[in-house]
C-alpha cells in the first residue's frame, strides 16, 4: 500500500507540473497582445527604446498657460485608451512599425508619424501611431468636414471684429466684410486662417457648438484619440489627437470634392472690407507644385504642439498620405520631411510590402466584432491586406484558451491514469493478501 502511494504521489505532482507548464507556454501570446493594447513594448524586430510609449494617454506637458481651464472649470480627464488598438494589433506597438524585411524609413524629427493609402486605408508604415499629441492647425481638417456637411458654399458670412482679433495666423477678415462659406473654407485650408475658423464656427452656431460637432464627428470616424478644444487648433484644455487619427480624418476629408479642391488650390482672390481692396491668398503648403503628384495638405504650429503636417500625393495610380506630429524644422521644413516619408511609402508599394495596419471607416464601437479581433475597413472591396489568422487571434485569449485547453485535458487524463494505476495495484495487493491468508 505504501509503495503504491509513493508511486502515485510523484505521478500526481508531475501531472500538476505539466498543467502549470501548459499555462506558462500558452501565456506569452496573451501577454504580448495585452501589452500591445496598453501601449507597452512587445518583443520583436521593431522594439522601441524604453519610454517611447509614454504619451499613450496624454501629450507632453504644455510649456505655457494656454491649456489651463477657465477659473472654476475642471481639467478635462484623458480620453479612454481603447482596449484593442484601433486599426489592428500592430497599431498598438511602440516605435517604428514597418513591414518585415523592409529597409529602415528615413530619419525625421517628428515624434510620431503615419504613411497610409488614401484609397484602401492601408497603413504602410508608422511610428507610435496612437501616441497622443496636439494637432495645431491640422484640426482645421476636421472643422472643414463639419462645414462641408452642414453649410451651403454660397452662404454669405459677415465678418466681425472678433474674427479679426483671433490670435495667430489670419487670412485678413475684417468687420463688415462679406465672404461666402466657400471663400472661408479656402482661406481655412490654404492659409490656415484662424479668423476664417472663427467666422465659420460662428456660422455653425458658435465656437462651442462647432467644437462639439467636431468631437462628435471624430468619434463617428473612429478617431478615438482626438478631442478638439478650439475650432482653429490653438491649444486649449484637453486638446489631443494622434498621427493615426489625423490620417483617417484627412482620408475622410479628401473624399469631399470641396476639401480636395481647396487643398490643391494655389491662389484665390479674397474680398476686402470697409472700403479696403480685395487681395490674393496663396497656399502655404510648400510641396504644392514642387512634389510630383502632390494632392494638397495642411500645415500647423503652436508652441505646445510644435510643427505638424499632413499631405497627400499620387503616383502610378496609388494615392498616399503622410502625417507628422511634434516635429522640428532643425533638419528641414516638416513638408520636406513628409516628402521623404512619402517617397519611402511609394517604395514600399512598389515592393508589394505587407501593410502594418488599416484606417477604419467608422468608429469601432459601431462595427460588428470580427473573429480575428481586428477592425475591418468597409471601404476596402478587395482583400489587399492580409488579415490576422486564427492562431493570432488565439494569442489574445487566456492561457487556458484554444491553445491551453487540449493540454490541460491531457494533464487531467494523466492524473486519472495515475489514479487508475494506483487503484489497480491496491486491488492486486488485496487479492494476494487474501490468497495468503486462506492458504
Amino acid at each position: 500500500m505504501r509503495l503504491a502511494a509513493t508511486r502515485f504521489v510523484p505521478a500526481f505532482v508531475l501531472s500538476l507540473c505539466a498543467l502549470v507548464i501548459t499555462a506558462i507556454v500558452a501565456a506569452p501570446g496573451a501577454v504580448a497582445a495585452r501589452n500591445a493594447r496598453q501601449g507597452q513594448p512587445t518583443s520583436g524586430a521593431n522594439d522601441a527604446p524604453k519610454g517611447s510609449c509614454e504619451h499613450r494617454e496624454l501629450p507632453p506637458p504644455p510649456i505655457d498657460t494656454s491649456e489651463e481651464p477657465a477659473p472654476g472649470s475642471p481639467s478635462p480627464e484623458p480620453l479612454p485608451v481603447p482596449e484593442d488598438p484601433v486599426g489592428g494589433t500592430r497599431m498598438g506597438e511602440c516605435g517604428v512599425i514597418q513591414p518585415e524585411g523592409s529597409a529602415p524609413p528615413p530619419a525625421v524629427t517628428a515624434a510620431t508619424w503615419v504613411v497610409s493609402d488614401l484609397d484602401s486605408g492601408e497603413v504602410l508604415v508608422a511610428k507610435d501611431p496612437h501616441a497622443r499629441e496636439r494637432p495645431a492647425s491640422l484640426i482645421k481638417v476636421l472643422l472643414s468636414i463639419v462645414v462641408i456637411r452642414e453649410l451651403r458654399p454660397e452662404t454669405v458670412v459677415t465678418g466681425t471684429q472678433e474674427d479679426a482679433n483671433q490670435e495667430g495666423t489670419k487670412v485678413g477678415i475684417g468687420p463688415g466684410g462679406q465672404y461666402t462659406v466657400d471663400q472661408l473654407l479656402h482661406a481655412l485650408v490654404m492659409r490656415s486662417g484662424n479668423d476664417a475658423a472663427f467666422a465659420l464656427s460662428r456660422t455653425l452656431g458658435g465656437p462651442g457648438v462647432a467644437v462639439d460637432k467636431m468631437n462628435a464627428l471624430a468619434k463617428e470616424l473612429g478617431a478615438l484619440d482626438t478631442r478638439a478644444a478650439t475650432p482653429s487648433g490653438l491649444d486649449g484644455p484637453g486638446m489631443t489627437t494622434s498621427a493615426y487619427d489625423q490620417s483617417l480624418i484627412f482620408r475622410a476629408a479628401m473624399k469631399h470634392e470641396e476639401f480636395a479642391a481647396a487643398a490643391k488650390t494655389k491662389k484665390i482672390d479674397f474680398p476686402g472690407y470697409a472700403g479696403k481692396a480685395g487681395f490674393q491668398v496663396n497656399n502655404d503648403n510648400q510641396l504644392l507644385g514642387t512634389y510630383d503628384g502632390f494632392l494638397g495638405g495642411k500645415t500647423g504650429f503652436t508652441d505646445d504642439a510644435r510643427h505638424t503636417y499632413v499631405g497627400g500625393a499620387e503616383r502610378d495610380g496609388r494615392r498616399l498620405a503622410v502625417v507628422l506630429l511634434r516635429g522640428e524644422r532643425s533638419s528641414a521644413p516638416l513638408a520636406d520631411q513628409g516628402a521623404q516619408l512619402l517617397d519611402y511609402g511609394f517604395a514600399l508599394v512598389g515592393a508589394k510590402a505587407k501593410p502594418v495596419g488599416e484606417l477604419v471607416a467608422k468608429s469601432p464601437e459601431a462595427q460588428p466584432k470580427q473573429d480575428t479581433g481586428q477592425q475591418q475597413n468597409e471601404a476596402v472591396t478587395e482583400p489587399t491586406t492580409e488579415r490576422a489568422t486564427a492562431p493570432q487571434a488565439d494569442s489574445d485569449r487566456s492561457a487556458f484558451g484554444n491553445v491551453g485547453l487540449p493540454l490541460v485535458v491531457l494533464a487531467a487524463v494523466a492524473i486519472l491514469g495515475s489514479a487508475g494505476m494506483w487503484l489497480r495495484r491496491r486491488r492486486a495487493r488485496a487479492a494476494r493478501a487474501n490468497r495468503t491468508a486462506s492458504s
